[in-house]
Parts: structure tokens; sequence; C-alpha cells
């Protein structure tokens, strides 16, 4: 046998450098490689380039525009000279809802490597995000192959989709049981906010608290009518193997009205109507009023444009399910599942506009009947996965309902941790929801603290982010005592005067500077104890 003589140990990297000894050893046999010392054949500069590379597009992975509360052209500036999946990712609308049935950063990379065909998933972005993910998906298809990332020319001509178990996202949904619907509001409020009821038992589906819940409503047969009529058409001319009155029911969105129904009107008409028609595919805004077109305004608006039912239909955005923050606990009611919906009305011109799904629920749907659904997994916003941690919970309005669910779940698990609740709305004799239930709660012992905001009670209007600033050193306290705090509501106002508000009580309480306060609230995020669920 030969003996093999052991290489001599190279030292490049001195003993006093930041590093451990397995460190050390790994960098020396490196450099030492890669510099030719070992005997071996050094690299050559761009093969050292290659090896110290970023796998995939060479992006450091950072998204400094994943804030629902900037707006699009501001999120576009902080990702520019980016990789194009993160550009697409920062069209998104940043809530990592999951409406879309991804979160932001995988629906903008199944976008890029085609694997996800259809633009107009991220309901919350609205037209924004539609045109600007259009835009960029143009992009990628005039860019020369050597330029596309490699996940897209290695993917197949065609792609096989994964079905996900039933019920539990929106491409595989199944069917519940309507039970009811309770009004929340007491006489003189001027609200409108139901609490609904469901029954999953035949569905087989179960869910965590946080997750979020899907419906397929069906839109109003009174506004479908209105539009076939418009059109000059009979309600039962068939579309898609259809009747025209069932396709527009369950089938299509009629509100807003999409760019490609101006590109229908301005290919069958001419002069100053398909100039306009033309303008508003565009974005532009000709007449002031593109933020108020859904379909039937826009079949108003160019009255005397009657399009074929078929091509009509074609021209519309698919219908999209709708999600709600789960207000109950499966560990509290299994089969049962509950949810805490504004009912959306209101008048543009004199005409009454209703919202899709929340007048679905509130009206036009019986105890009884059966539609589609299915369980949304949240994206990082749940319980602490150790019951004694204590949780700080703003949420108001119907931001409460993950909130009564988280509430209702550590009840029924016997976690010992202490809750705090963050509750306000207009007014304390009708807008107190869940009044008798929290009461309870807090004279029980499982609601520790109970903070409550009238915004139309006095004078001057008092918020959520008010009373935090008046008990902030109790919000300190428990924070440094290990608290999670989470925000349930309105993205870009609420959500964003709560997090002011907790910057504010670090830096004052915590003898903070407010860029230290910033940074702590920060770090609070990167660890998973400040927790947002905004739309």
């Amino acid at each position: 046998m030969n003996q093999i003589t052991p290489m001599p140990k190279i030292e490049i990297i001195p003993a006093s450098a930041p590093f451990s000894e397995a460190q050390r050893s790994w960098l020396n046999g490196f450099l030492a490689g890669a510099l030719g010392l070992d005997g071996s054949t050094p690299l050559s500069p761009a093969q050292n380039g290659a090896v110290l590379a970023p796998a995939g597009d060479a992006d450091d992975g950072e998204a400094p525009w994943h804030d629902q509360t900037l707006p699009i052209a501001e999120r576009m500036k902080l990702a520019e000279g980016r990789p194009l999946r993160r550009r697409l990712m920062a069209a998104m609308a940043q809530q990592d809802c999951g409406q879309c049935g991804y979160n932001c950063s995988d629906y903008s990379d199944a976008i890029a490597n085609r694997s996800e065909a259809r633009l107009n998933l991220c309901v919350p972005g609205g037209k924004e995000t539609a045109r600007m993910v259009k835009a960029l998906y143009e992009e990628l298809d005039k860019a020369p192959a050597a330029a596309k990332p490699a996940a897209v020319a290695a993917m197949p001509a065609t792609v096989s989709v994964v079905v996900s178990e039933p019920g539990r996202s929106r491409d595989n949904p199944v069917e519940a049981t309507f039970l009811s619907r309770r009004l929340l509001n007491k006489p003189g409020s001027e609200k409108e906010t139901w609490h609904i009821e469901f029954d999953l038992g035949e569905a087989g589906l179960d869910y965590v608290v946080g997750d979020s819940f899907g419906i397929f409503a069906k839109n109003d047969l009174g506004l479908v009518d209105q539009i076939i009529a418009l059109l000059g058409a009979s309600h039962i001319t068939q579309v898609n193997g259809k009747p025209l009155r069932q396709c527009l029911l369950e089938d299509v969105s009629l509100s807003p009205a999409p760019d490609s129904l101006f590109e229908l009107i301005s290919f069958i008409t001419g002069g100053a109507t398909r100039e306009k028609a033309r303008r508003l595919a565009q974005g532009e805004d000709p007449d002031g009023d593109a933020a108020t077109l859904d379909v039937m305004a826009v079949l108003q608006k160019f009255s005397g444009v009657r399009p074929h039912p078929e091509a009509f239909v074609e021209a519309l955005e698919p219908l999209q399910p709708r999600l709600y923050s789960i207000s109950s606990s499966h560990n509290a009611t299994p089969g049962r599942l509950s949810l805490t919906v504004d009912c959306v009305r209101y008048v543009i011109g004199k005409r009454k506009r209703l919202g899709l799904a929340s007048t679905f629920l509130a009206e036009r749907i019986n105890p009884g009947d059966r539609l589609r659904v299915y369980v949304q997994k949240a994206h990082g916003f749940a319980l602490p996965a150790d019951p004694k941690t204590p949780i700080i919970m703003v949420g108001p309005g119907t931001g409460i309902a993950p909130f009564r669910a988280f509430l209702l779940d550590r009840r029924a698990t016997g976690a010992p941790g202490k809750n705090w609740l963050f509750f306000g709305h207009q007014r304390s004799d009708c807008d107190f929801f869940y009044a008798d239930e929290l009461n309870a709660m807090k004279t029980a012992g499982l609601l520790t603290r109970l903070s409550l905001a009238w915004s139309r009670d006095g004078d001057k209007k008092f918020y959520v982010q008010d009373r935090m600033r008046e008990v902030g050193r109790e919000v300190w306290t428990w924070l440094a005592e290990g608290a999670h705090l989470y925000i349930c509501g309105d993205a870009k106002r609420m959500a964003k005067d709560v997090e002011r508000a907790l910057v504010d009580i670090v830096a004052h309480f915590g003898a903070r500077s407010t860029d230290e306060a910033v940074s702590f609230v920060a770090d609070l995020k990167k660890k998973g104890r400040f927790q947002l669920d905004v739309y």
C-alpha cells in the first residue's frame, strides 16, 4: 500500500479573525484552492465570480417594498434594477392575504416562471396592480432567451397543476351550509355589520385561528338583469354553454370595469367614442369618472354601444372569491365557523352600489343554502407557539374578528397567557360588537385588559391608537415581558397609525431615539412578535 503524504496545512485567515475554528478551516481551504496555493490550478476571475455569486438571479432577497401602506409608484421605485420576479412582487398589494392562492412573493415567482398564467388574481391591488403586472409580463415575453430566468427556459410547454386538498385553496373549493346571520349593530348605528355562521360538517373542513375563509358569492340578480337590458339581449342567450343570466350571476365580475371592456368598445365603435374608450383602456381618465366605472356604468356611458353577449362576457374578468378573517375557533366549536362582515353599500350619482360578498351574505343567501368555500391558511398571523406568551390585540370594527377567535381558542385550550384587547368603533351604545361576550371574558379573567375607543362619542374623535398612547407605559411593560402584538384592519390608515403609536411608545417608555424605536418595532416583526392581518 502506498503511503499518502498529508498536504501541509495552509493558513491564510489569521487566528485573530472573528471566525470559529471550523469557519477558519473552511475559508483557508477555499482560498487555497481558489489561489492555487495547494498545487491545484487557480480559478480564473470569471470562475471565482461564478462561485461567489448568489444562486438564481443574484437577488439578495430583501423586499423593502413589502409594505401595504406604500402606493404602487413608491413600491416600483424601490424595486428598480431588481430582477423581473422581484418587480412583479412589488406590483402586488403586499398584503399576503392569500386571496390569489399564494403569498405575494410566491405569486410573482409563479408568474415569472410561467407556472401561473392568470395575471389578475391580486384582488386587493385592483386595476393598478393588474396593469403593472400585465406590463411586466410583456417585458418577460420580450426578453431574449438568455436573459430569461432559468426556470422560464426550463419550463415545459404544458405545466402540470398540483391540485390541493379539497377546501384548502380557491382552485379546489368545497360546499358548506349557510346557517344564520345576526346584526351586531344596535339602532342608531351608521354601520351594518353581521355575525355570519356556517356549518362545515359535511365539508369536512377544519381550520386554525388566524386563517381566513374564502367564499364564492353571486352577483346581484337585479344588477344582472339591468345589464342584460342595456345589452339588448335575452337572458336565455347561450354563452359558454349556459344562459347569459347565469353566466353573469356566477362567472364574471361586474365591478370594476376592466380595461379589456374598454378595448372591446374601441374595436366596435369609431370617432370620438372609439378614442375615449381607447384612452380609458390605457388607464387615462378623459371625463374624470374612471374610478366610478363598473360594468353597468360603462354600458350607460357608452349607451349606443351593444356588444355581442359572447364578446361582452369574454371581455370581463372572472368573478373572484372573497376572503374574510375567521372569528371563531375550531377548538371551541368543531364543525362551525363564523365571520364578522361589514355590509358595503354606497351611492354614486343616483345609483346604489353594493359590495359583492357582503350583501350576498347579508341578504341574498338563506339558511340551509349551500355555497362554495375554502379555508385559506394564514401567512404569519397566528397565536404564539407558547400558550403562556401574553398577547396584545388591536382590532377596531370588524378587525375584532380574528381576536374573538384567539380568545375563544385560548379559553378552549386552557392557555394561561395574558390577553389584552384594544377595540374601537364609532359609538359605544350601538357599535360595541360582542359586548356581552367580551365583558364575560373579562369577568372570568380570560381577557386581562379591555381598552375601548369610540370615535363619535365625544366632540373630538378618539381612536385605538390614541388609547394605546394613553396606556403606553403598560403596553411597553407587556412588550418587555415578551408579549406578541397583533393588528387587524385597514392597511392604509388604521394599521399605519397604530404602528406609529407603537414607535412613539417604544421611544418614550423604552428610552430610545425614534430611529432606535423604529428598529425595535422592525425587529419585533422579524421575530414574529408583531403580526398584521390587514386589508
